[in-house]
């Protein structure tokens, strides 16, 4: 991947309800006096507010800006929209970078006023309870019990299973087709049991989808396979979803089910809005009425992405799934984000192709607005429902910038939902950048940006926003690094599911190759001092067996060196410089030339040593010939890369440059290294590679 200029610093400051109810229902606050509440506001802790009500007029200016509200004529709201959004756009408006973000200009809100006029049914939402128990109007009491049990770390569990296999080993037609077993864990804060019941999703119809999604959603998606089956209860009942066993095959349904349930949940905040507007316009003056129906900002959904080309199918998911008569700057977006996927021929992995296939940058953030009729993209942030980042574009976002946006993240602190696809991938990244993305998630605004408090929620006040987003997170295998989100951030009120493939025999039974692999564990007392102890290891016992090989005829001893961790490669390398191996280096930032003689010199066995990244096989998966032995400096975290590096001793055997008695695979690993071993050995051999007193485990 390369990175890009930013494609959208959007930072342009507009209430939070500008596009669907600005016009008729929401007065313009002073900047002055909500930035008085808001500081109030962070500086001490809420109370309970559930029995609080407040007035929606309380000094002359709010009591004049009501006027405009009851007003009942659509000609005079649409005029009194246009008077109170040339005043924001003048007292709000920020400078925005160039040609990245598209001006919103007057017409543009009245047409969108009209169009939601036009719109403010909640048809089927008797059907889909989720909304209302969960973010409209959560119970009071039973929220502050949950939330304290989060606080407590208390969580109810239950253990769930998809259906029964059909293959005895799931990993010997990942190649060719997907298997949909696997075993998941449902984890809720509370003492009930009953919370641990979950509904019985068999398709897109049991649901209780908005109507204007009905239709397509059975078309594009319609009857739930077994595995959706076991997700989707989770999915669309809010629940935070940690799923580790994405493939390339049912990777498009994934996208589809998570657009469908983000799409659903903006279409039933927009109408619940506008129903509550039109309740507010209806009222009488001295009535004490009260709908809380917002966030701070308007952005809801957080679509964190590895590549361009990503982005792009996420956009076709959302506009097979939802019809829109417009799309507004499609163009420009196809442009900037999709190329054409064939660069790659059919001998690259299916993973790879998916990956890095068309527009393969990852720095970019878009905003996404819709609006009843039209979809618009290169909306600016503060006006946008949706936001489409890599987690390096969005804190390049955060980070830089004109002085006036520089650290500016208030338009992350009413996100709703965060879907993370490909999280597996991000591994290969910096993983800091999500890090800290989810570390800015829904905090305290330092600006208004125009927000009318009184329509805010109760639990975004006081703080509890992060407990009741929903996370999505969709990575083909779990790391420590990935749980570390679900334990930190993936705190959910309505609970929590995480979801592993059934590693029950693991890949080593699909290898074929007929070839030794030794496993070595080594003694390492701490996760922290773990590289030292490896590093001890590598050089004491694997290096000196090296030497100890016998010299062929002709070419070398061809051991390549995998080394998961660049830091360790670098380690490495150093301590080899003075030694007398003649070795080659491949790592992810080495130069063509210097890969093209690498090879050729491990081939021809002039270096006898090769050592080689796994992120330089992520970015590349080159295929190295002259290979006769591996060690595995450490177990791949991707189960497929030990496939594929064993593969390249198996593709020497075949070639006749090395017996397979004389070839061999050894591997080093601590205890700390259960769940990437997990996935090579299987569930049912690990706990004794790990715990048992003997160190070393042969397979053949």
């Amino acid at each position: 991947m390369q990175s890009s200029e930013p494609e959208d610093t959007a930072s342009d400051p507009s209430d939070q309800s500008e596009d669907e109810s600005e016009d008729e229902e929401e007065a313009e606050p002073t900047s002055n006096a909500y930035s008085a509440l808001l500081q109030s506001l962070a500086s001490t802790q809420p109370q309970d507010r559930s029995s609080r009500k407040r007035k929606v007029q309380d000094d002359d200016q709010s009591a004049g800006q009501q006027g405009l509200k009851r007003r009942t004529k659509q000609s005079d709201l649409r005029s009194a929209a246009v008077d109170v959004l040339d005043a924001s756009v003048e007292q709000d408006r920020e400078p925005v970078d160039g040609d990245e973000v598209e001006d919103q200009d007057e017409a543009d809100q009245v047409e969108e006023v009209e169009e939601d006029e036009e719109d403010t049914s909640l048809d089927n939402e008797a059907n889909y309870p989720f909304f209302d128990s969960h973010f409209a109007n959560p119970d009071a009491d039973e929220l502050t019990r949950r939330l304290k049990r989060i606080a407590e770390n208390e969580w109810a569990t239950r253990k769930l299973e998809a259906a029964p296999a059909k293959a005895a080993n799931p990993w010997r037609a990942h190649k060719s087709s997907h298997t949909d077993t696997g075993r998941g864990v449902l984890q809720v804060p509370s003492t009930d049991d009953r919370a641990l019941e979950r509904p019985r999703f068999r398709s897109t119809r049991n649901i209780g989808l908005k109507s204007k999604l009905v239709e397509n959603a059975q078309q594009e998606i319609g009857d739930f396979n077994n595995l959706e089956q076991t997700i989707a209860p989770s999915l669309f009942s809010y629940q935070d979803l940690l799923f580790g066993a994405r493939t390339v095959q049912n990777a498009g349904r994934l996208r589809d089910l998570a657009c469908l349930h983000a799409l659903n949940h903006i279409l039933m905040t927009r109408d619940r809005v506008l129903k509550n507007n039109a309740k507010l316009a209806a009222a009488k003056e001295d009535q004490d009425v009260e709908y809380r129906d917002q966030g701070f900002t308007r952005p809801k959904i957080l679509f964190l992405l590895e590549t361009k080309q990503a982005c792009v199918r996420v956009l076709d998911s959302i506009t097979k799934l939802h019809t829109f008569e417009q799309q507004e700057n499609k163009k420009r977006f196809l442009d900037g984000f999709s190329q054409p996927e064939d660069k790659f021929s059919d001998d690259k992995p299916d993973d790879f192709r998916e990956l890095f296939e068309g527009n393969d940058e990852n720095e970019f953030r878009v905003g996404v607005k819709l609006t009843r009729k039209t979809l618009k993209l290169y909306s600016t942030f503060y006006n946008s429902d949706i936001i489409f980042a890599s987690a390096l574009g969005l804190r390049r976002a955060i980070e830089t910038g004109d002085k006036k946006k520089r650290g500016d993240y208030d338009f992350l602190s009413s996100i709703e939902m965060v879907i993370m696809d490909q999280a597996d991938a991000t591994l290969m990244q910096n993983f800091e950048h999500a890090e800290f993305v989810f570390d800015h998630l829904n905090l305290q605004p330092k600006d208004p940006h125009g927000c009318d408090f009184s329509r805010v929620r109760s639990w975004y006040l006081d703080g509890h926003a992060p407990h009741l987003r929903q996370t999505i997170i969709l990575s083909a295998f779990l790391t420590p690094k990935i749980n570390s989100l679900y334990y930190k951030h993936m705190r959910n009120v309505a609970g929590r599911l995480r979801y592993t493939p059934d590693y029950t025999s693991g890949l080593i039974e699909s290898l074929s190759y007929g070839i030794k692999q030794t496993f070595l564990r080594f003694d390492s007392p701490s996760h922290l001092t773990d590289p030292d102890a490896r590093f001890k290891y590598f050089h004491s016992s694997i290096l000196p067996s090296i030497t100890r090989l016998p010299k062929p005829a002709t070419g070398g001893v061809g051991v390549l060196v995998f080394i998961p961790s660049y830091l360790d490669f670098v380690r490495v390398r150093n301590s080899l410089v003075d030694s007398d191996f003649s070795y080659g280096l491949i790592q992810e930032y080495t130069d063509a030339t210097d890969v093209r003689k690498a090879r050729s010199h491990f081939m021809s066995g002039k270096h006898s040593l090769l050592l080689y990244t796994g992120r330089a096989h992520h970015f590349h998966r080159y295929q190295i010939r002259g290979v006769k032995r591996v060690v595995f400096y450490g177990v791949p975290e991707n189960p497929k890369f030990y496939d594929e590096v064993v593969g390249f001793i198996g593709k020497s055997v075949e070639r006749g440059e090395i017996s397979r008695q004389e070839a061999s695979v050894r591997v080093a690993f601590s205890k700390w290294e259960r769940l990437e071993l997990e996935r090579v050995v299987g569930t049912k051999r690990v706990g004794k590679m790990i715990a048992d007193r003997g160190d070393v485990f042969d397979f053949v």
